[in-house]
């Protein structure tokens, strides 16, 4: 499916699932996700981290839903606690089948957004790596001097701002550099195409959503 429409189902599912209290359709959107990571073979040390991670979110809003509730809804608490898992496995399916240069080219080609958004957004995310290594050379150079910066010293956020002023103003040159200007057209290198399958597929999965989400208690 085109990686704008998995987005957009991805947000329809939440949003829809997020206002409706319809355990049964939780159930079965956990079920088919955790199918599809595991299909597209997922690493079981990624699975497991999601898993912990959103199973303490789950037993924490299970707690706040019916342990420390006036009105005992057990029903209700189970729902509310399974949409974390619903969250992330259907995000997950997302992250795991599109890179983000897909994702930004079709959000861009398919869905028109801006180009500075864009490539903006890549730009932000290819720079993470480098930031973190400057992060490392940084407590390195400050052990050289007997310095230790923790993770959570001022002077070491301080000098990392410093390298990520001065690597976005030459990433902006190196932009435009080659050829890169704010507004004007520009050809497309990659084309993501919509198809017509994409198309049925999207609209099919929505409609299978309402009728599980209505007609399942």
């Amino acid at each position: 499916m085109n990686p704008s429409l998995k987005f957009l189902l991805i947000l329809i599912i939440s949003l829809e699932l997020s206002f409706k209290v319809s355990l049964f359709s939780n159930v079965i959107v956990i079920v088919l996700s955790l199918a599809y990571l595991l299909y597209r073979r997922i690493k079981p040390k990624t699975l497991g981290g999601m898993l912990l991670a959103t199973g303490l979110a789950a037993i924490t809003v299970f707690s706040s839903g019916y342990i420390f509730s006036d009105h005992l809804d057990l029903w209700y608490a189970l729902d509310i606690s399974s949409r974390a898992f619903v969250y992330t496995f259907a995000t997950a399916c997302l992250t795991i089948s599109t890179t983000a240069e897909e994702m930004a080219r079709s959000l861009e080609q398919n869905l028109h957004l801006p180009s500075k958004f864009a490539y903006g957004t890549l730009a932000a995310l290819n720079i993470i790596p480098r930031m973190q290594a400057a992060v490392k050379q940084i407590r390195v150079a400050g052990m050289m001097r007997g310095v230790y910066l923790s993770f959570w010293s001022p002077v070491l956020y301080f000098k990392a701002i410093l390298v990520a002023l001065n690597s976005a103003d030459n990433l902006a040159q190196g932009m435009e550099s080659h050829g890169y200007r704010e507004g004007a057209p520009r050809s497309v290198i990659v084309e993501v195409p919509l198809t017509n399958k994409d198309w049925l597929l999207f609209i099919i999965a929505v409609l299978l959503l309402n009728l599980g989400a209505f007609l399942l208690p």
